[in-house]
């Protein structure tokens, strides 16, 4: 069988140097727009700062590894929570169950294990992570069932359970913090120690960029074994050099941020050395982010290359005819929402290492910029659209908006809660006008 290309064929007006390139590259218009969207915010922040403030201190690598590490959290739930908003549900209880398994890993290891297994002890913090994976996906189990064999609407079992769980966290321990957590637990919250450093970060960089690699050649390789047309050899190029220069560009940046002069001292002191001059230690990637990146790729493959994916999909087009095709659709509803309660579980576990302690506000109102974040990043509240690495774009814009408006000065709470519900809005507005425009 003869390899073929893309041959773009004359459209009318609409069918413009844009359109061609679209279709060769086989980008996302949606994709494209909310990057864009992202680049213009920081943008706009930066230059704002730089006019105003004397100081333009948002395109930095200080705030931009920040705003790496802060979106990580948010950014897991969202994966999540795009199944959820496919298969036409919702979950509210995300945050209350950040909270209640942060407080309960909090006490795991800070009163509990210590005691069993010696202060220190090199397993408290791998047992904390996995209990607290295992708390969130049997709350996210218990509350799917009641949604899937007792036909109670999602919105009302997850409302509340969104009170229920707080209030189990505020009970568990008395309204008490727990601080502090286990040393190498608290390495997953990120910070100076939480990362990778520079040699790390450039050996991820390298493997990222060989998987780059091989994705596009495999693509091209399994489009010709089953006889679909090829991408013309240019856009394949496009496509891996723009892989491997965002991975590239990022690497750079989170190499460019150094320790701080206090933590250099420590570290320095510890090995009974001075302070060299020109000391600089990169942080490198941060913990959270990577664990944020490998959700992403597994909930990618899951959604795109399983049956499990194609049948959420299937779900959320026409639940009716999902049943009638022989999907168990209740078994499957309690499978996603076990999978949402155990990455909001994976999400404590990033939220209460980064605070270095597990407090009755950990989680408080995450439900609201999860489910924002999958919206602004394209999933349908209709139902049946949705994509991972939107739901992380998405996320990745809400945090740059709180982000930037603090650097502006606009650090109360209000002003921050205004834009992301006018950004919510206007995100569902567009995928109205977008959803209308394609039928």
């Amino acid at each position: 069988m003869t390899d073929t290309t893309h041959q773009p064929q004359a459209q009318g007006k609409e069918d413009g140097l844009i359109g061609r390139f679209l279709r060769a590259t086989e980008l996302d218009p949606r994709l494209i727009g909310m990057v864009g969207a992202l680049f213009l915010i920081w943008i706009g922040f930066h230059a704002y700062g730089a006019l105003f403030l004397g100081e333009g201190s948002f395109l930095t690598p200080r705030n931009l590894w920040n705003l790496s590490v802060q979106t990580a959290s948010i950014g897991i739930m969202a994966t999540g929570m795009v199944l959820v908003i496919i298969t036409r549900n919702i979950d509210l209880s995300v945050g209350s169950i950040v909270g209640v398994t942060g407080m309960y890993m909090g006490l795991l290891q800070v009163e509990w294990l210590p005691q069993m297994l010696g202060l220190g002890h090199p397993a408290i913090w791998i047992i904390t992570v996995v209990f607290g994976l295992l708390l969130g996906a049997l709350i996210g189990a218990i509350q799917g069932g009641m949604i899937a064999y007792l036909s109670i609407p999602s919105f009302i079992v997850t409302l509340g359970g969104l009170l229920i769980w707080r209030g189990v966290a505020f009970l568990a321990a008395g309204g008490r913090t727990i601080s502090p957590v286990d040393p190498t637990f608290a390495l997953l919250g990120g910070g100076p120690y939480g990362a990778i450093g520079a040699m790390g970060s450039w050996i991820v960089c390298a493997i990222a960029c060989v998987g780059v690699i091989w994705l596009v050649l495999n693509g091209r390789k399994n489009r010709r074994l089953h006889g679909f047309a090829l991408r013309p050899v240019w856009a394949e190029w496009f496509m891996g050099l723009l892989g491997c220069g965002f991975i590239l560009g990022a690497t750079l940046v989170v190499n460019a941020y150094p320790w701080p002069k206090g933590i250099l001292q420590q570290y320095y002191q510890a090995l009974g050395q001075d302070v060299p001059e020109d000391a600089f230690i990169a942080h490198g990637y941060a913990y959270p982010v990577l664990i944020l990146a490998v959700v992403g790729i597994l909930m990618t493959i899951l959604m795109t290359r399983t049956r499990f994916g194609r049948y959420v999909f299937a779900i959320g087009g026409n639940p009716e005819a999902a049943a009638l095709s022989g999907i168990n659709t209740r078994a499957m509803t309690v499978k996603i929402f076990t999978l949402m309660g155990a990455l909001a579980g994976l999400a404590g576990v990033i939220a209460s290492a980064r605070l270095n302690s597990a407090t009755n506000a950990l989680g408080d109102l995450d439900e609201l910029y999860v489910i924002a974040a999958a919206v602004v990043g394209g999933t349908s509240l209709a139902g049946g659209v949705g994509t991972i690495y939107g739901a992380i774009i998405g996320a990745l814009v809400l945090v740059s908006l709180q982000t930037g408006m603090v650097l502006i000065g606009f650090g109360d709470g209000s002003y921050r809660k205004i834009v992301i519900g006018a950004a919510l809005v206007l995100a569902v507005w567009l995928d109205i006008v977008y959803r209308k425009r394609i039928k």
